[in-house]
């Protein structure tokens, strides 16, 4: 099955399917990288804002760029992020059209899998970064321990094996720390460096789970929106039966982001 196009364009729905579990994994990706606080960031690829809003929370920043290709996204950040520090406007992550060296961090979330050429990405965040400045991502572990979205796909194949070929876990092998720290050392960036970052996520009933894939904002929901009403009822079943759920009827699973880091050298 050939993928479809990805769909990214309703800020709300994307929050509720993955923006809600990004912002904890934003957190602990700003504590590792202890940027020091007046600084100029560049967040590329930055979706609603989440990332933009850790880093204003969290590293007292001088001023925060998000840049993304989608305009609703764009306007969800500017109507919900309104910090003056905070700028957000619509590029191309494969070609900024920013100047050399005009940023202490450059950080990009949940993004560089979803590139055609990851690597010229890389090489722009290097490129506008200062000297001895950081570079950083990080992105969703789909074959492993991103378990709300693995949990999805396993079902869904088990249905349709023609699904596998939409699975985000065989789609997007980048996102792999080996794969990761490649990027960044291909792109010149020295001390590089991944991690795992591991998050809970609690849904306080199926509902709470499976709500967010009929938003149609990412490959599984536009998948889901492909389905006609008795196939989507079956994935609905059969997630509803194999996902583990608690007396209450709460699903408590895990998250895990592959992080990586690495620093500009000195001139």
């Amino acid at each position: 099955m050939t993928p479809p196009s990805d769909v990214w364009a309703i800020g709300q729905a994307y929050e509720s399917y993955v923006g809600r579990w990004s912002r904890p994994v934003a957190a602990e990706l700003l504590a590792w990288l202890a940027v020091a606080p007046g600084a100029a960031w560049l967040d590329v690829g930055c979706g609603t804002g989440a990332l933009g809003e850790s880093i204003l929370a969290y590293s007292a920043p001088s001023r925060v760029l998000g840049l993304d290709a989608s305009t609703g996204f764009i306007e969800h950040a500017r109507a919900n992020v309104r910090d003056a520090r905070a700028t957000f406007t619509v590029g191309d992550a494969q070609r900024l059209e920013l100047a050399d060296g005009s940023f202490d961090a450059v950080v990009s979330a949940l993004m560089l899998n979803f590139l055609p050429r990851p690597e010229l990405a890389a090489a722009e965040m290097v490129r506008v970064v200062r000297p001895g400045g950081l570079v950083a991502a990080y992105v969703w572990d789909y074959a492993g321990n991103m378990e709300l979205m693995r949990r999805f796909w396993d079902a869904a194949v088990a249905l349709d094996p023609a699904a596998a070929g939409l699975d985000e876990g065989r789609r997007f092998p980048v996102c792999q720390p080996q794969r990761l720290a490649s990027l960044l050392d291909d792109a010149g960036l020295n001390e590089v460096a991944t991690r795992a970052i591991d998050v809970p996520t609690r849904f306080v009933d199926f509902d709470d789970y499976w709500t967010p894939f009929l938003g149609g904002q990412g490959p599984a929901p536009t998948y889901v929106a492909s389905l006609d009403a008795p196939s989507q009822a079956a994935l609905r079943e059969r997630l509803r039966a194999t996902l583990p759920a608690a007396p209450d009827g709460s699903i408590a699973l895990v998250a895990r982001a592959w992080a990586v880091r690495g620093r500009a050298a000195a001139r």
